[in-house]
């Protein structure tokens, strides 16, 4: 089996390094890449609606050579791009930023299937991130998890009510027993669950993938 990978950044020697990584991919998969240096590289390939250049995951660096013609700034706005040329196609960033605010940003803006910084990811979990990504699984390293982390305990969704749902759904209780013993609504239950998934950035998902979404980043 045959993937195609888009790689963005304008380190030659860092593509030539995830490259050479890929090939040792766990799934023993052929690996085909396009690489590009800058935005308006990216741009004119992304745009292109061949079906022959649908990629099956797009690596993009966060900093990039911006094309301003196109308003093309950085490996964000070739994301957004990417989601409306080739939705199917697999995002992962890369980016040397760990502040707290510019990953949330960055999460909210894009919501990529993949986030590593760079700095602190090594070839293994590259591996084990491209993996997750081919089997539909979302992965951010430990880094982008604990800035979450950090941000979100300071938020006002985080507050003890909402902790106490997390707790509750924890232990298996439906909305209307824990509506009951925080005497709330079931509707304020359903608000604030919503709210919950919403920046656990699984807004889509169960409460049974919310309460291993609050377990992984450490919540509870």
């Amino acid at each position: 089996m045959s993937i195609k990978i888009l790689i963005v950044d304008d380190h030659p020697l860092q593509i030539e390094g995830y490259k050479s990584i890929l090939q040792y991919n766990i799934d023993e998969l052929e690996i085909e890449t396009i690489v590009c240096y800058n935005c308006e590289e990216a741009y004119s390939i992304i745009v292109n609606t061949e079906a022959s250049l649908h990629f099956d995951v797009v690596l993009l660096d966060r900093s990039l050579p911006p094309y301003p013609e196109k308003k093309i700034y950085s490996g964000e706005d070739l994301a957004l791009l990417t989601q409306e040329y080739s939705p199917k196609s697999k995002i992962m960033m890369l980016t040397s930023h760990a502040e707290a605010f510019v990953i949330y940003d960055l999460i909210q803006k894009v919501r990529p299937e993949g986030l590593l910084i760079k700095s602190d990811f090594d070839g293994d979990e590259l591996l084990v991130a491209f993996s997750a990504l081919l089997n539909g699984t979302l992965y951010y390293s430990q880094t982008v998890k604990d800035s979450i982390k950090e941000l979100l305990s300071r938020e006002n969704y985080l507050d003890v009510i909402n902790r106490q749902i997390i707790v509750l759904l924890a232990q298996g209780l439906k909305n209307k027993t824990i509506a009951l013993q925080l005497n709330l609504s079931d509707s304020a239950i359903e608000k604030r669950k919503s709210k919950l998934k919403d920046f656990f950035f699984i807004s889509k998902s169960t409460d049974e993938e919310l309460v291993q979404e609050a377990r992984k980043m450490g919540f509870i």
